[in-house]
């Protein structure tokens, strides 16, 4: 299972706000088959068993924003691939819970 984590940065924008964007680019994957991923206030996850997934979701994302007239785009992507076990985002987070006080 493949969990990846990318930020998109618009960059010189009329506005600090980024929301509108990001909105954008979220709906750009919605669609996307073996693609599963979840907003947090500071980027998105995204997982599927395919990396390619990953590669065509991040991409999709980055286009959507230039499509806005944006001329400029940063996207940062972290990936975690692991062969050993099928974990999924959830199941991760279980994990260190359990490990709180």
């Amino acid at each position: 299972m493949i969990q990846a984590e990318i930020s998109i940065y618009p960059m010189a924008t009329k506005t600090t706000s980024a929301s509108f964007y990001i909105a954008k680019a979220i709906e750009s994957i919605q669609k996307l088959e073996n693609l599963r991923y979840e907003v947090n206030p500071m980027g998105t996850i995204l997982e599927s068993d395919d990396i390619d997934t990953i590669y065509d979701a991040a991409k999709k994302m980055m286009e959507a924003v230039h499509n806005l007239g944006i001329s400029r785009v940063e996207v940062i992507i972290k990936i975690d691939s692991r062969k050993d076990k099928h974990v999924k985002m959830e199941e991760k987070l279980n994990s260190i819970k359990k490990h709180l006080s």
